[in-house]
């Protein structure tokens, strides 16, 4: 039980932070520390709660009164532990068919010095650039300057140059999936405070700065999603979201041996393995039967499992070595892989997907920043640590987008809203 001091705090004080997923829902409420130094991360987690997801797939909405009875449920009990009402929350995305681009913004600079309206004027024109399509500015980061075609300067207010260069990383995504979102949290009595690009945020609570420094690919094998962020010298270079995650397996699983979906899970928890074993066939376990409830129990082995499972797993892993192939940095990320999420806790993953990459895996839980419980701190949450990092600290986003535009009006014109100020 928590005691006075929370009963005190203030709801305007605390960050929510909320992670929708296809198989659970994270909530982290944050009190954040009112530091001296504004790139310190700082901040101490009063209210935590994790439950079920309903009504979401894929990270897709697709039954509003499941997914916001089952959010606000997850979110009234962090409320409770923290002792005050959320003003706001940050909510992960995977949804709107995610595309992530790299190309360069220009601008002529005449007084031959580059100032911070160069800069902006340059990003404006990366922006327009993004959306040309029609389709949503979610997220937007400098890779580097150029300087009259020359390299290498990260911020270049106050050097002198006839044209300035900027090259840029953007994520856009469909509008209706984002949309959906929105009317979700306001059915949740929820302030929107912000869209958080969910592989970005994964990455952030799954990998440290030097490892993106040096180069490094995350891979989030979530319920429904497999999330991908792939970072080169510090900065993220590429983000992709493949529909298919662990849930698939617990399908087949169920599909193959004829029994329930919850049943199948807890199978899959108890005996899945993707590390084969000669006993295998001698190891059984029961089971009951989908819609036979007087059958009794059923048996299989351990073998047959294990088959079904790396079945499905040799599937994502086909699926995510296309999109690495396909994204056209791999050259410049390394081979390094950081495997996290729910999917990757199934005994062996690291090892086969290392096999079937043929690259070095291995498995992160979110970096210790905050005391959380043990049972909120595997894999599964990297995503929602991920956010809090973002949201608490300016120096670890590399998030930023800038516009002297009119701010847009109507109910499309503050999801936009609230897409700009998400990291």
């Amino acid at each position: 039980m928590l005691g006075n001091e929370n009963q005190q705090r203030k709801s305007g004080e605390l960050v929510g932070f909320l992670d929708i997923g296809s198989s659970k829902n994270a909530c982290l409420i944050v009190q954040p520390d009112k530091s001296s130094n504004p790139t310190a991360l700082g901040g101490s987690i009063v209210g935590v709660s994790c439950m079920r997801s309903r009504g979401i797939k894929a990270g897709v909405v697709t039954d509003f009164e499941e997914a916001a009875n089952a959010v606000k449920s997850c979110v009234s009990q962090a409320e409770r532990m923290s002792g005050a009402t959320l003003g706001s929350v940050k909510i992960a995305f995977s949804c709107g068919r995610q595309r992530s681009q790299i190309f360069a913004a220009n601008a002529e600079i005449a007084t031959g010095v580059v100032s911070q309206q160069d800069i902006a004027r340059c990003l404006r024109g990366g922006r327009s650039y993004a959306t040309r399509d029609g389709r949503r500015l979610v997220h937007m980061n400098e890779l580097s300057y150029r300087l009259d075609g020359q390299p290498g300067s990260h911020y270049p207010r106050g050097m002198a140059a006839r044209r300035l260069t900027a090259d840029l990383h953007a994520i856009t995504a469909d509008d209706a999936p984002l949309q959906n979102l929105a009317i979700l949290a306001e059915k949740c009595f929820l302030r929107l405070g912000g869209l958080v690009v969910a592989p970005y945020a994964s990455a952030m609570g799954a990998t440290n700065e030097e490892e993106r420094r040096l180069g490094v690919t995350a891979i989030d094998i979530g319920g429904g999603t497999v999330k991908i962020a792939m970072f080169s010298d510090g900065r993220l270079v590429h983000a992709d979201v493949i529909p298919v995650g662990a849930d698939h397996i617990t399908y087949d699983i169920a599909r193959g041996l004829q029994t329930p979906f919850a049943e199948a899970e807890r199978i899959k928890a108890l005996y899945g393995t993707l590390v084969p074993a000669q006993s295998d066939s001698h190891e059984t376990f029961s089971y009951s039967l989908a819609g036979n409830e007087d059958a009794g129990l059923h048996q299989s082995n351990k073998s047959d499992l294990a088959e079904i499972i790396s079945h499905r797993a040799a599937m994502i892993a086909s699926l995510i070595l296309e999109r690495l192939d396909r994204s056209g940095v791999s050259e410049f990320v390394g081979d390094k892989i950081i495997l996290t999420g729910g999917g990757a806790e199934l005994v062996g993953m690291a090892e086969f997907m290392a096999n079937r990459l043929a690259r070095s895996v291995r498995i992160a839980r979110p970096a210790a920043t905050f005391d959380l419980p043990q049972s909120l701190s595997g894999p599964a949450f990297s995503t929602v640590v991920g956010m809090v990092a973002t949201g608490l600290s300016p120096a670890s986003s590399s998030m930023r987008i800038e516009s002297n535009d009119l701010p847009p009006q109507g109910y499309l014109g503050r999801v936009g809203q609230w897409l700009m100020t998400g990291l």
